[in-house]
Formats: C-alpha cells, sequence, structure tokens
C-alpha cells in the first residue's frame, strides 16, 4: 500500500511537526526523509518519539556452513574472546549475541537446498522437481504481513547471484527452494533481486516504465538532481542539525548512486562474463555486496521497508575469492572431507562474508537516530541452515544476533545451549519481540526466555 505523500515544505510550529512519511518529490522520484527532529512533536517524551516506536528487521542468510570450531567464540556467556571467523564484529560485539548448538531439523534429510528453504520457515519441503512445490510462509513475511502495511515496501529480498535455472537443482528439489529465501505463502516464493540499479531505482524512483525513468536519468544524471528545488524549500522551514541529517542522507544516496553508475560503465568498457553475477555490478563481491548492505541501510534510515532479506552467496554456489587468497570454488571446499587445508579456506571465505556484515553493522552504528543509533532500533539475524556441511548437517548453525531492538536486546553474549534447540525457537522470540507474538513457528517447542534482555538506550 503506498503511503499518503505530504508537502515537504510545509510550516512548522511548536504544536504542529512534520508527518514521518514525508517525501521530496521529482521527475521519476520519490525520496523518502529520515527521521527528523522537526517530526517529533514539541514536548513529546524521548520513550515516545517515532524513533522507539520502529520495529526494522532482517535477516542475512550465509550458505554452506562453516568449520564450528572457528566459528565459536571461546568463552562463555560473554565475547570476549570472539573465534578467527567473527573476529572483524569486535567493535560491534556490545551489540551482539552468538547462539550455540541451534539446529534446524525440517532442514533433513540434508541437502543446500533445505538449508535455504528451511532457514527462514522452519517448514521441510515437498520434495519436487516440478511445480507443485510447497514449502510455508517465512519469518520476515510473517512480520511483514504485520508491520509492513506502514511503509513504502512491506519487504525488501536481497541476493548477490542471479537465480539458477528452473527443474532439478539438489536431489531432487526444485531450483525455487535453492533460489529463494523468502515466501509469502506456502506456495509464492519471492525472488531475490542482485543488480543494484533495480533496487536503487525500487527505493528511490517513482512511476513511469523503465525507459522513461532511463530518460529522467538522460537528462538529469541523477535521480537526486530532480528534487533540487523540493530540497531548497524544505531546508528553509527546518533547523540546523535537521538540514545536516538531511544532507548526510541524500550525499550518501548520492554515493550509492554514483558506485552504481561507476559499475554500469565498467561493465560497457571493459565487459567480463560471470555467470554467477548480474551485468552491471561491481566487479568486486565485496564492492557489490558493499553496495547491497548500503542499499538496506538507506531503505531503513528512510523507512521505506521495515523488514529485509539478504543471501550473502547462494547455496552451492562456485564462486571464487582471490582477493582473500582463495581461488577454489566455495561449494568443493564446503566438501572438504577433513583436510585441514581445504577447511582454512572455507573458513577464509566465511570470515569474509562476516566482515563484510561487520562493517554494515558499523555503518549502521553511526547512523544516528532518535536517540540512539540505527543499530540501535533494528535487529538482525546472521547464520545459515547448515552446521558441518562436510556432512550436511543441519545442527549446531552458526547464527547470531545483531542490533539494539529499540531497547530489547543487550549485547555481548554468548549463549550456550545444553541441547539442540530449535531454530525456529529464535525465529518465534524475534517475532514476539517487534510486534507480531505467535504461539508457534514451524517446528518451535516455545520461545527463548533468556534471548532478550532490557536495555536502555
Amino acid at each position: 500500500m503506498k503511503p499518503t505523500y505530504s508537502k515537504p515544505f510545509m510550516r512548522f510550529t511548536t504544536r504542529k511537526s512534520l508527518p514521518r512519511r514525508t517525501f521530496l518529490r521529482g521527475t521519476g522520484a520519490s525520496f523518502a526523509l529520515p527521521l527528523l527532529d522537526a517530526m517529533i512533536p514539541a514536548a513529546t517524551a524521548s520513550v515516545k518519539t517515532p524513533a522507539n516506536d520502529l520495529r526494522r528487521l532482517g535477516y542475512v542468510f550465509m550458505p554452506m556452513g562453516c568449520d564450528q570450531s572457528r566459528w565459536t567464540p571461546g568463552s562463555e556467556q560473554t565475547l570476549d574472546k570472539l573465534s578467527p571467523i567473527l573476529d572483524s564484529l569486535k567493535p560491534v560485539k556490545d551489540q551482539l549475541t552468538v547462539l550455540t548448538n541451534m539446529e534446524l531439523r525440517p532442514a533433513y534429510p540434508g541437502s543446500h537446498a533445505t538449508s535455504n528453504s528451511s532457514f527462514l520457515s522452519a517448514a521441510k519441503a515437498k520434495v519436487t522437481e516440478s511445480s507443485d512445490y510447497y514449502l510455508g510462509t517465512t519469518a520476515d513475511q510473517v512480520a511483514a504481513k504485520q508491520i509492513g502495511h506502514q511503509t513504502q515496501l512491506p519487504s525488501l529480498e536481497l541476493a548477490m547471484d542471479l537465480l539458477q535455472t528452473v527443474g532439478q537443482c539438489d536431489n531432487g528439489y526444485a531450483c525455487v527452494y535453492q533460489n529463494n529465501l523468502s515466501w509469502s505463502s506456502p506456495t509464492t516464493p519471492l525472488p531475490a533481486e542482485a543488480h543494484p540499479r533495480l533496487v536503487f531505482e525500487t527505493l528511490f524512483g517513482e512511476g513511469g516504465t523503465p525507459e522513461e525513468r532511463r530518460a529522467v536519468l538522460r537528462e538529469k544524471g541523477s535521480l537526486l538532481d530532480s528534487i533540487a528545488d523540493d530540497m531548497k524549500r524544505l531546508k528553509r522551514e527546518l533547523g540546523a542539525s535537521d538540514q545536516g541529517r538531511i544532507s548526510a542522507y541524500l550525499d550518501s544516496i548520492r554515493e550509492v548512486e554514483r558506485r552504481i553508475q561507476k559499475a554500469e560503465a565498467d561493465t560497457k568498457d571493459n565487459p567480463l562474463p560471470d555467470l554467477d553475477r548480474p551485468i552491471g555490478v561491481p566487479a568486486s563481491y565485496a564492492d557489490h555486496a558493499r553496495l547491497m548492505f548500503d542499499l538496506q541501510l538507506l531503505a531503513y534510515q528512510g523507512d521505506i521497508t521495515r523488514v529485509s532479506t539478504f543471501q550473502i552467496a547462494r547455496e552451492t554456489s562456485n564462486r571464487t575469492y582471490p582477493e582473500i587468497g582463495v581461488p577454489d570454488p566455495h561449494h568443493p571446499l564446503s566438501h572438504h572431507g577433513d583436510n585441514p587445508k581445504k577447511i582454512e579456506r572455507m573458513s577464509k571465505i566465511n570470515a569474509f562474508h562476516v566482515s563484510l556484515f561487520a562493517e554494515y553493522l558499523e555503518k549502521l552504528r553511526n547512523t544516528p537516530e532518535g536517540n540512539g543509533s540505527l543499530l540501535d532500533h533494528v535487529l538482525l539475524l546472521y547464520g545459515s541452515g547448515i552446521g558441518n556441511p562436510n556432512v550436511h548437517d543441519h545442527t549446531n548453525l552458526p547464527i547470531l544476533l545483531a542490533g539494539g531492538a529499540a531497547g530489547k536486546m543487550k549485547g555481548n553474549r554468548h549463549i550456550r545451549y545444553d541441547k539442540p534447540t530449535p531454530l525456529a525457537n529464535v525465529h518465534l522470540s524475534i517475532l514476539d519481540k517487534v510486534g507480531v507474538p505467535l504461539d508457534t513457528f514451524g517446528d518451535s517447542t516455545g520461545k527463548i526466555e533468556n534471548l532478550f534482555e532490557p536495555v536502555s538506550l
């Protein structure tokens, strides 16, 4: 459902405030604004501000498990001794919780397809190579149905790789299970977008066909240029701090757009075939991933969506990572046969993925919002549906939570469960904390009572 557009250049008094759903409109463009002081009514207590009302939820999927010995923190109860794979998260460990001994029983019998499909659904995929596939509604879409109507986009589905071919992809399972992390119903998978340009236009484009939007870009050079007049009018009505906040936000958008434009230009000048990578994205995997993370940050900051999913790579991906000294394809490395050298190289890939997530968390933390940061007002789950990939094991999954959840989550914790605990219990608990209470979800056995500890912002 589209939000109500409000005039961005209205005057403010001590009795009125700028609506939270305020847009800057231009030719072919629509830019939602970040939370501003002018959106908080005078004499409103900080705990009741629009920022603290926001409930944002994100999921980042890491394929093909990991080496648990290099993932699991070396300290109990706290994260004082982070593992090699998680070491890059040290600067944000105060807003991090690592969970040990989680399992995904619906994913058995083990496969890459069920690792992906069961991760957010906690449901067993129907074995089929045809179009009569059947799974379950995923946790992100359960949340989107409840809180997604408040934003321009109910949810945002992103990936790094192109969709694989239709048909059978893994042990009798249709490719749809492996390609799609989000499902809005048991029979409706939601394709993820891997092209930054298309995501950018989804977030900030307004109306018209792709050809019409291209015409605007040829004339203006940037979607942002079309809102220049509205921007000037708005700034005249805002205080200095709000002017600075909007300028920083639009500068971030312009920088993301510039990087997208550069990637597209580089592709034209030096086209390199890559079966896993869409045409027009950065040649560097890290640069592509950073763009996709930055787009999620901008979507949260402008309150364009409050629910997102991101496949940082697909199951059975044969991508290589020469930039970190790993020329071997990822998937064969995950079937390492207990070869120490292969395990070490696989773990380097895991650590690389986590380091990009860590950069994202630091950017969220450095983005002010309300009486805290954007990281304070989001809850993110990062992990995989496979534990030991060598045997397609779905026990002892690598799982962590990040963010402050608007004061509902205390960090710097390592929670180790005595016995395998359904990942569905985590989903159930997370949904409850973002205002979507359920009695059960998937194969859950109950909420995890000690998962959240309130902390004042």
